[in-house]
């Protein structure tokens, strides 16, 4: 993990947002409300020199995706990248990323899915704080609440506070940690590569889609097996669309996460459901089964 963290420059009004697709392939129609959203409150648009180039199942060659993120965080009128959609592709570039030369100039970045892969490395590498949160291709999801979720918190002088109710808590526990999170089969995948962070004292939160039950039970004993949830300060399950029964699913956390005294919560609105709250990555965070908070005082700006 990261000793010292690298943060941007919190979004104003009228910054210009750069956009960029560093995982599956995406058309300019499903790109337009997202980009109009944006506009329409008032922030410029910039999207990214290849980002409609399409071969097979990646928004292009690995060059020409690497050169649209590069281009984005040395582009000095760019004050926050947010991804155009998942899929994937992004681990095909982790290797070959210029890591000094994000570090010289730090920038909100915005994702999740497939673009978990991004924000962990980059954590893990330069201890850059980022972002998982709606990308461009769902802005417009929740009647724009998850728009709204984003600029709050994207523009923030505060720390975040997010409330859950007694229903959801899974074990009981007052933990802190730091926070890191994303989709649980970019994170299984990570595992064992030099871009995985530590999960010693993480407060780790996770949610996937369209994974059948035996594999996500396939993914968590792994995980298990591995050691990486003894060290965990605590967990925090998302949402998980299309991966069978929920009661299933809860039943599998409480046979892998047996150690005592880490708080669990099911039923975060993070991930690929209607809701999909944005949180930051890398921060000191507070999980209080008590008070049904999660939370935080630091902000994730310099």
């Amino acid at each position: 993990m990261a000793k010292q963290s690298v943060k941007a420059e919190r979004l104003r009004k009228g910054d210009r947002i750069g956009v960029i697709a560093p995982a599956g392939p995406v058309k300019p129609s499903e790109l337009a409300p997202g980009i109009q959203l944006l506009q329409s409150t008032g922030y410029e648009v910039q999207l990214g020199q290849h980002i409609y180039e399409n071969r097979d199942y990646l928004a292009g060659t690995d060059e020409s995706r690497l050169q649209d993120l590069h281009d984005m965080f040395t582009e000095p009128l760019v004050k926050a990248i947010i991804c155009a959609r998942g899929g994937y592709g992004t681990m095909r570039i982790l290797d070959r990323l210029d890591y000094d030369l994000i570090r010289d100039h730090p920038k909100i970045l915005v994702g999740y899915s497939d673009i978990t892969a991004l924000l962990w490395a980059l954590y893990k590498k330069i201890g850059l704080l980022s972002f998982h949160g709606p990308m461009v291709k769902d802005l417009t999801k929740n009647n724009n609440r998850n728009f709204q979720s984003f600029l709050d918190l994207l523009s923030s002088h505060e720390g975040m506070i997010v409330n859950f109710t007694e229903k959801q808590v899974i074990r009981h526990g007052r933990r802190r940690g730091i926070l890191l999170g994303g989709n649980l089969s970019l994170i299984f995948h990570l595992a064992g590569t030099p871009f995985m962070p530590s999960l010693r004292g993480v407060i780790l939160f996770i949610e996937d889609r369209g994974e059948s039950p035996y594999r996500i039970d396939r993914i968590v004993t792994s995980l298990k097996l591995m050691g990486l949830f003894k060290e965990l300060a605590g967990l925090v399950v998302g949402d998980f669309q299309g991966c069978g029964d929920p009661d299933n699913l809860k039943r599998l956390i409480i046979e892998t996460v047996p150690e005592p005294g880490v708080p669990i919560v099911f039923g975060l609105p993070v991930g690929h459901g209607t809701k999909n709250l944005c949180l930051p990555l890398g921060l000191p965070f507070v999980l209080d089964t008590e008070n049904g908070i999660l939370s935080t005082r630091s902000v994730p700006f310099a």
